[in-house]
């Protein structure tokens, strides 16, 4: 026999919706106020998720457009790549819209080294050439594809992954987020070249190794 006290299935199946739709809206960006929000960089105001808009009546076509993304960068550098990004600070037009881009060019042998971002899942759609790119997940599985021209590699948000030239010629590639500012910890830059440096007995305990390599893989990024 059903309880007095029980809850009726009608207003169980309701609160079931509520909550689905709730918990839905949770997962995605807010939807737009605007039809856009062209990003006033100078500003001083505070900025949560996005800088403040320059007023409409200042917005112009070239706010919406970014040629930066034509020009292949300088791939002579320690790794042999070069990451060109359109993102919001350096492409005002995306603010409030959640997505970016980067062009990434790699010399044969280049590499775009372990890193991750903590804001953004990242699509490589390979342009020229052909890469391997690889990321390891939570379960430490190492998960991994030579992705050639015309092909696409998905990398899971905030998981340490790399793209590598493993060919004999250059290669270029567009990565894209859906992130106006994905953010990017960049591993050997975050671990042996951060300011102030994390600690010699930190890292030798954790890599298992001696001061000496410590102090040698520091040299190398600026400690």
């Amino acid at each position: 026999m059903e309880s007095s006290k029980s809850i009726p299935t009608s207003l169980l199946l309701l609160l079931a919706i509520i909550f689905s739709i709730n918990y839905s809206a949770c997962l995605a960006d807010p939807d737009p106020l605007q039809d856009f929000c062209v990003a006033d960089l100078d500003s001083t105001k505070i900025t949560v998720n996005g800088f403040p808009c320059k007023p409409a009546s200042a917005v112009v076509s070239d706010d919406f457009f970014f040629s930066g993304l034509a020009t292949g960068g300088d791939t002579s550098g320690m790794f042999g790549s070069n990451i060109t990004q359109a993102n919001v600070a350096s492409f005002p037009g995306l603010n409030t819209l959640g997505l970016s881009m980067n062009r990434a060019d790699f010399a044969p042998g280049g590499v775009n080294p372990l890193h991750s971002h903590p804001r953004a899942t990242e699509l490589v759609f390979v342009l020229e050439g052909e890469l391997l790119v690889g990321f390891v997940s939570t379960a430490n599985v190492f998960y991994s594809k030579v992705v050639k021209a015309g092909e696409n590699f998905v990398i899971p948000r905030g998981l340490v992954h790399f793209q590598y030239n493993a060919g004999k010629v250059n290669a270029r590639a567009m990565t894209v987020f859906n992130s106006q500012l994905p953010g990017v910890v960049l591993a050997p830059l975050g671990l042996f070249g951060s300011k102030p440096a994390i600690p010699d007995e930190v890292l030798a305990k954790t890599f298992q190794v001696d001061n000496n390599v410590i102090d040698l893989l520091k040299s190398k990024f600026g400690n």
